[in-house]
Formats: structure tokens, sequence, C-alpha cells
């Protein structure tokens, strides 16, 4: 008999959020703090300040890219003209986006951390 045995495919496991924040270079003190100003602000804003973390890291790296994309020669067969004049930065904030998306430089981390010490700061004012 040769039957092969076929498992189906498990999800990656899921680290803590204290261990994901120092496997993308906080120290454990500032992923501690990070923590605990989780705790004090609601889940909805959390939302909305991870989510502007995200999307400040992805303009940053397309912001880094488009030096790369502006030396590059146009090809004259296929492309060139003002169409590809205009959507060529459309084209790199997307790259941008997509690098996010599959896991970025950690920089989206560090400004959530950043914004959620300023949404406490300002929460402890008022």
């Amino acid at each position: 008999m040769d039957a092969a045995l076929s498992l189906p495919a498990l999800p990656a496991p899921r680290l803590p959020p204290l261990v994901e924040r120092l496997r993308h270079g906080g120290s454990p003190r500032d992923a501690a703090a990070a923590a605990a100003d989780e705790g004090r602000v609601d889940p909805a804003v959390q939302a909305k300040l991870r989510r502007s973390a995200s999307e400040f890291e992805a303009m940053f790296i397309g912001q880094m890219l488009t030096p790369l994309f502006d030396s590059l020669p146009v090809d004259d067969q296929f492309g060139g003209g003002k169409g590809e004049e205009m959507f060529r930065g459309l084209l790199v904030q997307e790259y941008g986006k997509q690098i996010m998306a599959r896991g970025g430089f950690g920089l989206a981390d560090q400004v959530y951390r950043e914004l959620l010490r300023a949404q406490e700061a300002s929460h402890g004012q008022g």
C-alpha cells in the first residue's frame, strides 16, 4: 500500500504581542510600556492608531522607492509617454503598500507605540 498521508496546512502560530514587539526591534521596557498603554486606550482608537501607523510606513516605503524608479529607463517599445509618467507614482505607492502588507520594515510598530504614548498623554491631561 503506497498511500501518502496528506495533512491540512496549519496556520503559523501567533506570538503574544509582547514577543512580537521584541521581534521588531523594541526593547523589553518599551514593549512593556506599550502593553500597559494599550490597556488604557479604547480598542477602536487602538485600531485607528494601528491603521495610521501602517499607512505611514507604506507611504515612507513608497517615498524611499521613488528615487529608485525615477532612475529606471523607460522602455520605448512597451511604455513611456505621459501615461507612464503620470501613473508611475501610483505604482510606486502600491509597491509601498504591498511591502508593508508583507511585513514592511518594522517602522509601523515603533510609530504605533509613539502614537499610543501621545494618546495616553493627551488623555491623561484632559
